[in-house]
């Protein structure tokens, strides 16, 4: 029998992208599937695809009540909760002396807040399975580049989130594991990438494995894995743990004077790029936050 066999697992962020691969590849290795997020139109799809046994609920993950609201319907509806995988997040468009603070705000409400509701409405359930559950936080958490402020500071707090965690619950017999991948070949990405050409040329100057690109696939097939593994961490691609064994670099005084030419050209460029566009997220985030 495959390992995740009859597993439920809930995933945040199920819509589309690497939640919804994700979930793809856990229900072809026999897990049945919970899928949590905003778009209940993209939601249905992707649980019809998977077929009848699957399950999904629109839910916000900056709302504890809404969240554990699907939580419970999930439960409820399989019987138990097996794995939470929370992967909803968002990146804002700017730098900190452009963005707007309610875009910050809300970057930070998402992907550090989100994941503890998220985790705080499972947990309960995980404790009664001895459950795991994987938070996906980034590379950015410990290689952080300018334009990315809010991002990687709230990747950085989720990945220390995940580890207070960890030690909260490991006598309880949960495991708590993080998610680190770079660059991903998801909407995310393309729309920033298509909204700030600077961006795009900021991550074509980044060293190696930096500026690595993954497609979803190769990204759901290894968080997949960190859950039959029940993973402490999980690197996409592979050698972005080198990265994380040498996250003073990229602070470095070396690092900092060989892209010092790149940021004093590219940072002004993205400031009035971000600031042409009157908004703070990607189109379509900018409609799902409201």
């Amino acid at each position: 029998m495959p390992k995740l066999a009859g597993k439920v697992v809930l995933i945040t962020g199920a819509a589309r992208g690497i939640g919804a691969q994700t979930a793809r590849v856990l229900a072809r290795r026999g897990a049945k599937l919970a899928l949590v997020g905003l778009e209940p139109a993209d939601l249905a799809a992707v649980a019809a695809e998977l077929g009848d046994e699957h399950f999904w609920a629109e839910a916000d993950v900056t709302d504890p009540e809404s969240i554990q609201a699907a939580v419970d319907r999930a439960v409820e509806h399989f019987g138990r909760l097996d794995v939470l995988i929370a992967n909803a997040g968002v990146a804002p468009l700017g730098t900190v002396r452009s963005t707007d603070p309610r875009a910050f705000v809300k970057t930070v409400d998402v992907n550090v807040n989100g994941v503890f509701h998220t985790a705080r409405a499972a947990l309960p359930h995980l404790i009664e399975r001895r459950g795991y559950v994987l938070v996906v936080s980034s590379l950015s958490a410990f290689a952080p580049i300018g334009g990315m402020a809010a991002y990687t500071a709230s990747k950085a707090g989720a990945e220390a989130l995940a580890s207070a965690l960890h030690s909260e619950v490991m006598h309880l017999g949960v495991a708590v594991g993080s998610a680190h991948p770079s660059w991903i070949d998801t909407d995310m990405v393309r729309d920033v990438e298509a909204d700030l050409g600077s961006f795009a040329a900021m991550r074509e100057r980044l060293p190696w494995p930096m500026r690595a690109t993954t497609s979803v696939g190769e990204c759901a097939t290894a968080f997949a894995d960190a859950v039959e593994r029940r993973s402490r961490r999980v690197y996409v691609p592979k050698p972005i743990v080198l990265m994380h064994w040498l996250r003073n670099l990229p602070a470095s005084r070396l690092v900092e004077r060989l892209m010092l030419p790149t940021t004093r050209r590219l940072v002004p460029r993205m400031e009035q790029e971000a600031a042409a566009l009157g908004r703070s997220f990607s189109e379509r985030n900018q409609k799902l936050q409201g």
